[in-house]
């Protein structure tokens, strides 16, 4: 735990098998930042030190028997404060739950804590997840660990701020619009949405029972192949994950990267767009065949993700919004009033345009293996930032920042989110990688090589002056 870059399952593993490193020992490094450093940065809504000290204890009691269960025993990860917690407060970032305790996990949950893996707590995010940035009304805003007058990105601000700052080794979040690969771009860390229905949604508070996924923040590609396998499998064994490593070092030489240069490069920041074509030279030079894609019709994805949003959300709302709307932040409240308005027919015209969009995608990745696009059009707007500007076109920022990531949302494709530059001030830049649904091993590999032949994934933020 000399520096940020150690700090990933990939390097820990191995030292805790061979008890070179106690789960103890680097639960108490990761709390004690937690304690120094989230007063800033305002990630966790719950810490669960003396559980997750506890959890520690036993896990290295385990491991010192021979009892060592894969890569995730002994690695402490935080929540997105959106999954059912047993005996712990799960408030999706609201006031409406705020003394909700479950009594039982969420399922992918009982799948990390089955590997191996220790809580240290349940993270801030936009409320309900109902939003890209994370300025929470009842929990305060989550902080960019780059610069702490800019956002995290959301709904999953908390949980990437927390694994960019080091204040988790990973965390889990979900994804309706953006919501992991936003905040992996904006705060510079590793995001990964599988295909949809990969990783199972029973225990999850919803925001929209279609276009919700689960998946992992991190720090690396590796790691995140290893929460993946952890979540999508009941029983996960090292084993798996050092074949899935294997097979994502296998390079990108004939891999086929298609650039969609239409819509997805339109109305960006000159520094996204330099970063994310430099990315894609990286591709080509690692012996990847790089071509341009026509994706025509994008524009309707804002209007369809939405709709469907918008009227899922308010099904789910509607019992506290007559009783208790006045409990609702200003922003979330405002966007669950047209859903309350829609009709069956706006909505079931809406899921058939979004079949036919997905239809439309698959045939795009008949040609290709992987597209390859910027995550956001811009690096982390300001806390108080409504508007973003292209030239003349102005746009409302939370429109800006989920423009791009929407289509794989309502495709259903998995999507990973990882670094790739940064602007001249400092802030950073997420590459997006799409492939075909339930293809994770060509996006990880894909994602694998690029991260390997850069060193993007090394920069992390430093620690504030005297922290």
């Amino acid at each position: 735990m000399d520096n940020d870059r150690d700090l990933t399952i990939e390097k820990l593993a191995p030292l805790i098998e061979r008890r070179k490193i106690s789960p103890v020992e680097l639960t108490r490094f990761l709390l004690d930042r937690i304690g120094r450093l989230d007063p800033a940065l305002n990630t966790y809504i719950t810490v669960t030190a003396e559980s997750a000290l506890a959890a520690a204890r036993r896990a290295e009691r385990e491991i010192s028997r021979g009892r060592y269960r894969g890569a995730l025993h002994g690695i402490p990860v935080s929540l997105k404060d959106l999954f059912y917690t047993r005996g712990v407060a799960t408030t999706a970032g609201s006031r409406i739950l705020r003394d909700f305790v479950p009594e039982r996990n969420a399922l992918a949950v009982d799948r990390l804590l089955g590997a191996g893996c220790l809580l240290l707590g349940k993270t801030n995010m936009h409320e309900f997840a109902f939003g890209p940035t994370s300025v929470n009304p009842h929990y305060g805003p989550v902080r960019n660990p780059w610069d702490h007058g800019r956002i995290s990105g959301g709904s999953s601000g908390g949980s990437a701020a927390g694994v960019a700052a080091a204040l988790a080794i990973a965390s889990l979040g979900t994804d309706t619009g953006g919501s992991i690969r936003i905040p992996a771009s904006a705060c510079g860390c590793v995001g990964l949405k599988p295909t949809r229905g990969l990783v199972p949604l029973d225990g999850v508070i919803p925001l929209s029972f279609t276009l919700d996924h689960v998946g992992p923040l991190c720090r690396s590609v590796a790691d995140a192949a290893a929460l993946l396998l952890a979540l999508s499998e009941p029983r996960f064994e090292s084993e798996q994950w050092r074949r899935m490593l294997r097979a994502m070092r296998r390079g990108v030489k004939g891999l086929r990267v298609g650039v969609p240069r239409d819509y997805f490069f339109d109305h960006i920041q000159p520094a996204v767009r330099h970063a994310v074509l430099d990315a894609v030279e990286v591709f080509r030079q690692l012996g990847a065949e790089v071509k341009e894609v026509r994706l025509e019709g994008m524009e309707p994805t804002a209007r369809l993700a939405e709709e469907i949003t918008g009227d899922e959300a308010a099904a789910y709302h509607d019992r506290w919004l007559a009783r208790r709307g006045a409990a609702y932040g200003r922003d979330v409240r405002r966007r669950l009033a047209p859903g309350r308005r829609s009709t069956a027919v706006a909505y079931l015209r809406a899921l058939e345009e979004m079949r036919a969009y997905g239809e439309k995608l698959d045939r795009v990745l008949e040609s290709v293996d992987v597209l390859a696009a910027p995550t956001l059009p811009l690096a982390a707007p300001a806390l108080d930032q409504t508007e973003f500007r292209s030239g003349r076109r102005r746009e409302d920022v939370r429109a800006a920042l989920l423009r791009l990531t929407r289509p794989a949302n309502l495709s259903g494709l998995p999507a990973i989110s990882l670094p790739c530059g940064s602007t001249p001030g400092g802030l950073p830049v997420g590459l997006q990688l799409m492939a075909r649904r339930r293809d994770e091993p060509t996006l990880l590999r894909a994602a694998c090589a690029y991260e390997t032949a850069t060193a993007w994934h090394e920069r992390f933020p430093p620690d504030p002056a005297g922290a």
